[in-house]
C-alpha cells in the first residue's frame, strides 16, 4: 500500500474512532501503540525502545520515538501525538494539576500506567571549570537539559536553593549526548543530567580524567526535599562510572509510564500486562528492560505504584487488582 493512502485510511480510522467512542483509542483501530522516551544517550531512550521490543514479542505492536523530555512528553500526551510515555513523577504530578510550567494548561488525560525505577539527578563538572559546590557555578556555561524536560525543571530547582536562577547562568539546553560533548570540548562547563544510573553520556564523560562528579550538600538537599517533597535524598554508589573512587551525594525521582485517558480500557490492560508478566514462549517488557540497561533490574511489579500521585489508567488498575497491588473492592 502506498504510504498516501495509508496516510487517508489511518485519517479515516481516527475520525471513525471520535464519531463511535467519543475519542477512546481502540486496540484493533490502531498501527501500534507509539511510545515516547528521551534524547539519545539518556535512560528513557534505551529502555524505551526496549520495551517496545518486549511488547511487541507479546503480540502488542509498539513502536517507540525519541522524545524531548518530561515536560515535552506530558504534552504530547495531552495532543494525543503519542500514547504512552516516559515522564518523571514530579513532572506528571504538575502537569495533571496544573502547576508550574503548566499553570493554566492541565494535562487532565494524563493517567498512570506504572513507576517504574528511581531517577538520579547527576551533575558533572569540567575539572577545569573549578566547581567544587554548585554555588560556584555562578557565570558558569551550565547543559540544563533540553528544553521542556524534566532536567532542565530539576536544573531550576536545585541551582534555587543554592540561591541561584538561570539568571546567573549561561545555560544551555542539549540533549544528553550534546551535552557530554560540549563539555568534554570545553564548550560547557557542568551538566545535569536526570536518568537511571549508569547513563551512557556519563559513562563517555568519565571514561577521560577531565570531568568529576559535583555533590549536592547536605544543607541543600534539605531545603529541595523540603521545598519539593517529591525528591528523595540517594546517592550513586562509589566506583559506579570509572574513576568515582567515592559516592556521590544527590537526589532522585520515579520514572512513569503515563497515557492518556482517551486510550481504551483493554488496551492498557493489555499492555500492563505485557509490561509485566511473560507470555506464551516471550519475554515481559520489564524482562527486556533489565537485559538492556541497570536501571532495568530496578523494575519490579512489587513497586510498580510508587511514587504515583496522578489517577491509574483504568485498565491498568484492572490489572494491579488482579494481581492483588490494588485491594479489590
Amino acid at each position: 500500500m502506498k504510504k498516501p493512502e495509508l496516510k487517508w485510511i489511518m485519517l479515516l480510522v481516527a475520525a471513525l474512532a471520535l464519531l463511535i467512542g467519543g475519542g477512546v483509542i481502540a486496540a484493533e483501530k490502531r498501527e501500534s501503540l507509539s511510545i515516547a522516551t528521551g534524547g539519545t544517550g539518556g535512560t528513557y531512550y534505551n529502555l524505551g525502545f526496549a520495551l517496545a521490543t518486549g511488547i511487541a514479542g507479546q503480540g502488542i505492536p509498539a513502536k517507540a520515538q525519541t522524545g524531548n523530555g518530561s515536560v515535552a512528553n506530558c504534552n504530547l500526551i495531552a495532543s494525543g501525538d503519542v500514547d504512552i510515555a516516559f515522564v518523571q513523577n514530579n513532572i506528571a504530578d504538575e502537569a495533571y494539576n496544573g502547576l508550574g510550567v503548566f499553570e493554566g494548561h492541565a494535562v487532565t488525560n494524563l493517567r498512570a500506567i506504572a513507576a517504574l525505577y528511581p531517577e538520579t539527578v547527576q551533575v558533572v563538572a569540567r575539572k577545569a571549570a573549578n566547581v567544587k559546590d554548585l554555588r560556584d557555578t555562578k557565570g558558569k556555561i551550565i547543559a540544563v537539559g533540553e528544553k521542556g524536560s524534566g532536567t532542565e525543571v530539576d536544573a531550576r530547582n536545585i541551582l534555587s536553593v543554592h540561591n541561584l536562577t538561570f539568571d546567573d547562568i549561561t545555560p544551555i539546553e542539549v540533549n544528553f549526548s550534546e551535552a557530554a560533548k560540549r563539555l568534554q570540548g570545553g564548550q560547557a562547563d557542568v551538566l545535569f543530567i536526570t536518568a537511571g544510573y549508569p547513563t551512557s553520556s556519563i559513562i563517555m564523560l568519565m571514561s577521560g580524567k577531565e570531568c568529576k562528579f559535583v555533590d549536592i550538600h547536605q544543607e541543600a538537599i534539605k531545603k529541595l526535599c523540603a521545598k519539593y517533597p517529591f525528591y528523595i535524598p540517594v546517592s550513586i554508589p562509589a566506583n559506579t562510572y570509572k574513576g568515582q573512587a567515592e559516592s556521590v551525594n544527590t537526589v532522585a525521582l520515579m520514572a512513569l509510564l503515563v497515557s492518556s485517558s482517551n486510550l481504551d480500557d483493554e488496551v492498557v490492560y493489555k499492555f500492563t500486562k505485557a509490561l509485566w508478566v511473560w507470555g506464551h514462549n516471550a519475554r515481559s517488557g520489564a524482562d527486556v528492560m533489565a537485559e538492556i540497561h541497570e536501571q532495568g533490574k530496578n523494575i519490579k511489579l512489587e513497586t510498580a505504584l510508587k511514587g504515583v500521585t496522578i489517577p491509574l489508567h483504568p485498565g491498568a488498575e484492572k490489572f494491579y487488582r488482579e494481581v492483588g497491588l490494588i485491594e479489590i473492592k
